[in-house]
């Protein structure tokens, strides 16, 4: 890409959304209020169930109603560009044990911690007049542990110091909710990324997958037709748009095969499509 060409500038994407209310329609861009958030949640738990079934909560024919040690391990779970915390409570703690949440913007990672701490409380209010219901904190079942930083020097396999940490706590031992992920999770956010850094986050996050059906998820808005590499540069919050040809060449780049593709249906009309895609090591 040349140099005279735009690029996204952390600086001034942070500067952004430090501008945006800490809320759900200031991390959706003013859709926070109507169907977005449910259909979009609602499309990321079916898209990572039909890939880890054994998640479901829900017995069925496919998964013994008790469940063998091998099969009750704490599976964890990471959130990047996380926001207020949307994607952890409405879709992440429904399906896993552990969350590491991960947030760059101050006042959304604060935000964040005040709904987790106003859940594990057992308040259905917290400080900012939201209501708040994150599954499994209030009883210690589950955890979500809040870091702030951005996808350019982050790394997975060593996150840093915690701001804070909710719900469960190990008894004594090894504390297994720290090491590796089974689900990395990133959403509306890797538009602040340059091809170059998203490769190198990537590759790092693939580094910090725990076993073989570990994945990666990518949801993002496209843009363009299928066989071009488009990118579109938004100068309002400094970040791109890339189409379906852009992520598939930059996956392969970080050494990542696509096992599953879906477009979430139900959004409203005028925006980019937005597609999912899951990944695991070639």
């Amino acid at each position: 890409m040349s140099s005279t060409n735009p690029i996204p500038s952390l600086e001034a994407g942070i500067q952004y959304w430090a501008t945006q209310p800490a809320n759900y329609d200031g991390v959706l861009g003013g859709f926070g209020t109507g169907s977005l958030p449910r259909v979009d949640s609602l499309g990321s738990r079916r898209f990572l169930l039909d890939l880890l079934p054994e998640l479901s909560t829900v017995p069925s024919p496919f998964r013994s109603l008790s469940a063998p040690p091998s099969e009750t391990k704490r599976v964890r779970a990471l959130d990047v560009g996380a926001g207020v915390g949307r994607v952890t409570s409405d879709v992440l703690l429904h399906l896993v044990s552990d969350v590491v949440l991960l947030e760059p913007v101050e006042s959304f990672i604060n935000e964040a911690r005040s709904r987790g701490k106003a859940s594990e409380s057992g308040l259905e209010i917290n400080d900012s007049g939201y209501r708040v219901s994150w599954k499994g904190i209030a009883d210690r079942s589950k955890s979500v542990t809040f870091l702030q930083g951005a996808l350019q020097s982050f790394d997975p396999v060593v996150p840093g110091t915690p701001l804070d940490r909710v719900g469960y706590l190990p008894q004594g031992g090894d504390d297994e909710t720290e090491t590796g992920f089974d689900v990395i999770w990133c959403q509306w956010c890797l538009g602040h990324l340059r091809d170059d850094d998203l490769v190198l986050f990537l590759q790092r996050s693939k580094k910090a997958l725990r076993d073989g059906r570990s994945l990666i998820v990518v949801k993002e808005n496209i843009c363009g037709k299928q066989n071009e590499p488009v990118t579109v540069f938004d100068e309002q919050d400094s970040t791109f748009t890339r189409s379906d040809l852009a992520f598939r060449n930059i996956f392969r780049d970080a050494g990542l095969k696509i096992i599953e593709e879906k477009i979430q249906h139900g959004l409203p009309k005028g925006l980019y499509p937005v597609k999912m895609y899951a990944l695991r090591e070639a």
